[in-house]
């Protein structure tokens, strides 16, 4: 067995791996400061004077500075006609370095509150109405609430969202290049597998495919599940080996200039029952059945209907009843792998082109086995359009 496993894994370091692949253009400062002009225009049309975000995806998606959020608060203020980044002062040089869209600074020493230094910003800057990053945590919000005491705090979820959902020609550029890749991965995984291999092999041999192929850091998630393991959409904890004659379920995904891939294949490894096959195909249709239903003005939910009415049909569910469909049919995705709006019932956000979704409908028979077949799609003036092709059959995983 280890043979094997060694083989290709020196595969893995000799081989070119990204033939297949689609170029990928990181986002460039002019789309950027386009993001920047249009969160103004909302925040005019609102009455917000000024946007405060935080490190994370939102601050990320305006100026592209990438940090990770800590108790030091790095962020940047958007008003009508400024850039200004919040940063500790010894954190400058490394804060220059990331930077993509120019600004003026404003720096705080480890013994000051940096709150203070951010009221200080907008009193003087007579900013009334702020809007503050809905991945602000709960401490800094209080924080703000106290030093902008003058000040009307509001949330900015709706400005943000409505510019992030709809992505850009550059944005599903970076996400077809991403799934694209995570699909090469997959492949090279399923040709990895033999008796005996443990699941935590195989998510240690995805992660390196996902380094040699030029993603981020690697895989940004990895689930592999076995026969009746299958049937827990998040996997539990052990590591299983694989048997002849499994159902093999395996979720992926990774980041390529901070936008995310992630899919799922679910096939056979050796024979399998006539129920997991005939539950294979429920699922299929259900999947292709939501992708039918996409059209620009249609809302999320129906697309979650359209999915769920294939279960009905066959005796499955409903709602979220097992056997059937426990969870939404899908959720959009980006600069964070999870991010709305959802394809889910009481979600009635009207598609519009640009939007970007996962597909999974995924069945679940407890205790016995579960299968999800997930691609995503993007919405386009007539419909919708797949990042990646779907899986052919239970026996034949790629096209």
């Amino acid at each position: 067995m280890y043979k094997k496993i060694n083989e290709l894994y020196r595969r893995l370091e000799t081989d070119s791996l990204s033939h297949n692949l689609t170029t990928a253009t990181p986002i460039t400062e002019n789309e950027f400061r386009a993001r920047v002009e249009k969160l103004r225009q909302s925040m005019q049309f609102d009455g917000i004077q000024a946007v405060m975000l935080v490190a994370g995806t939102n601050m990320h998606y305006f100026t592209g500075l990438t940090w990770s959020m800590s108790e030091r608060l790095i962020g940047v203020v958007i008003t009508t006609d400024e850039i200004i980044y919040i940063c500790p002062k010894f954190e400058e040089s490394a804060l220059r370095a990331r930077l993509k869209v120019t600004g003026s600074f404003e720096f705080w020493e480890e013994h000051h509150d940096p709150t203070t230094l951010v009221a200080n910003i907008l009193a003087s800057r007579s900013k009334a109405n702020v809007a503050l990053d809905p991945e602000c945590p709960l401490w800094l919000y209080e924080n703000l609430k106290n030093a902008l005491f003058a000040t009307q705090i509001y949330s900015s979820v709706s400005l943000i969202g409505d510019l992030r959902a709809r992505k850009s020609d550059a944005e599903i550029a970076l996400i077809t290049h991403a799934m694209h890749m995570t699909l090469e991965v997959h492949k090279l995984a399923y040709t990895f597998l033999q008796p005996g291999i443990r699941a935590s092999d195989v998510v240690n041999f995805i992660d390196e495919a996902h380094k040699q192929l030029g993603a981020d850091r690697g895989s940004y998630f990895c689930a592999v599940q076995f026969a009746d393991a299958t049937s827990h959409p998040h996997g539990v904890p052990g590591d299983p080996c694989l048997q002849d004659n499994s159902l093999v379920l395996i979720d992926t995904g990774c980041q390529v200039d901070g936008y995310h891939s992630d899919i799922t294949r679910t096939y056979a490894y050796g024979n399998l029952s006539n129920k997991i096959k005939e539950y294979w195909e429920i699922e299929k249709e259900a999947q292709l059945a939501a992708f039918r239903a996409v059209k620009p003005g249609v809302t999320c939910e129906e697309i979650d209907r359209a999915a769920r009415q294939v279960l009905i049909k066959h005796g499955l569910g409903p709602d979220y009843q097992l056997p059937g469909l426990p969870h939404r049919t899908g959720h959009g995705i980006g600069l964070n792998i999870h991010e709305g709006p959802y394809l889910v019932k009481g979600d009635k956000t009207k598609l519009a082109q640009g939007m970007c979704f996962s597909n999974e409908p995924m069945i679940v028979v407890p205790g016995e086995f579960g299968i999800r077949l997930e691609d995503h799609f993007y919405v386009t003036k007539e419909g919708a359009s797949w990042f990646t092709h779907p899986q052919l059959s239970l026996e034949q995983p790629f096209c």
